[in-house]
């Protein structure tokens, strides 16, 4: 049985100096009401400018993220290429959507791609869409609300950023992923993704979509991309994620007027994506197979999954995925077992990472036993050093 609870192999990266940072983070974290207080006071300084990257970068920021460059992260993907487990780079600024800075973000993104070509352990590329297109005109043309010649115009910018970045991942033989995004503009994204995947994706799946099974119609979606796919002859790649925008995604329901489209409760999230996984896997001759999870049982199942339909633990078709600085457990050990495992490593500025990091704050406290699991992790390994050394 796959366990996930050998603290010297989760944390055979970390140094002692290491512990001691996460221990008083997730300490912090912990606590609804620090996160809070701290999300408030980041606010702030964000509003007025002020200098908060000698507090940020040393605790929360060096915890989550790789580095403020390609080239500051390339000490980490050496890190855990030494214990078998990749990375993926993401560059993660958030929250803007000028011009200039959409045509910096696709010159970025277009780095990681060439970046991947050249590094065996950086095996993906990813993208999250609002990072080539403002919310305001994805929502407009996933409700066929595109009102204005301009508005049109930035629609079709966004599928033609998209092929830029999808045509160079193909040429370069580097598969891409493009996160997913809020429910209410999430199916523009999803009409422009498979168009990609019908283009790129005729030899091997090269063209990830993201799907969030905490949406309750995910499963069924999953299904109708599959007969696609097998009509129109090409691979899907999906990433398997629960989901990250839950009480954004109510909030907005309640106020609109209506149905949520979240399922009802934990229960159902999780059975949502295990019954993704388990008709993924059963499909595997068509999908290829990206389990982004911190969920031990989840991932568990999966491994079973791949045992019983004889699937290789280093087969391509499948990897698994945990955010860098979360779940250490479940990774680490994936990789000692000879499972393809990859870190989410997201990068960029201090001042622009900054949203990223405080919903990961925010998610360690709302996810239940997330933070604590972690607590209880580090501070078992911690003690497990101090014996040694006696």
């Amino acid at each position: 049985m796959l366990l996930f609870d050998d603290t010297q192999i989760a944390f055979s990266s970390k140094s002692d100096t290491d512990l001691r940072r996460a221990n008083y983070l997730f300490k912090t974290i912990a606590s609804p009401g620090m996160v809070k207080i701290s999300k408030g006071l980041i606010n702030i300084a964000r509003i007025f400018h002020l200098p908060i990257a000698w507090a940020v970068k040393p605790t929360i920021y060096k915890h989550f993220v790789g580095g403020e460059s390609l080239n500051e992260c390339g000490p980490l993907v050496r890190t855990l290429e030494k214990y078998n487990v990749k990375a993926i780079l993401d560059y993660s600024v958030e929250g803007i959507s000028t011009d200039a800075y959409i045509q910096h973000s696709v010159e970025e993104i277009l780095k990681t791609i060439e970046l991947a070509t050249l590094d065996p352990n950086i095996p993906f590329a990813v993208f999250k869409p609002t990072a080539l297109c403002s919310e305001e005109i994805l929502e407009k043309a996933s409700t066929d609300n595109l009102e204005t010649a301009i508005e049109k115009e930035e629609a079709g910018m966004f599928r033609y950023r998209m092929e830029i970045l999808c045509r160079r991942a193909f040429e370069k033989h580097v598969r891409i992923m493009i996160d997913a995004e809020d429910s209410w503009y999430q199916l523009y994204i999803d009409d422009v993704v498979n168009e990609m995947m019908e283009k790129y994706n005729k030899e091997t799946a090269i063209v990830y979509n993201t799907l969030q099974m905490y949406h309750l119609d995910r499963l069924e979606y999953l299904k109708i991309l599959y007969e696609r796919a097998v009509d129109k002859n090409y691979y899907l790649g999906i990433k398997f994620v629960r989901g990250a925008y839950m009480e954004k995604e109510r909030i907005r329901a309640d106020q609109k007027g209506y149905t949520s489209p979240i399922q009802p409760d934990k229960s159902a999230t999780d059975q949502s994506f295990d019954d993704g996984l388990r008709f993924a896997i059963s499909h595997l001759d068509r999908i290829h197979v990206f389990n982004g999870t911190h969920n031990e049982e989840s991932t568990r199942m999966f491994a079973i999954l791949m045992e019983r339909y004889a699937v290789a633990k280093d087969d391509e078709r499948c990897f698994f995925s945990q955010l860098y600085g979360m779940s250490d457990n479940i990774s680490f050990m994936l990789a000692k077992k000879g499972y393809n495992v990859a870190k989410y490593v997201p990068y960029g500025p201090v001042a622009s990472v900054l949203p990223y990091l405080i919903r990961r704050a925010e998610e360690n406290t709302a996810i239940a036993g997330q933070s604590g699991r972690e607590l209880n992790l580090i501070r078992q390994e911690i003690e497990r050093r101090k014996k040694i050394k006696k």
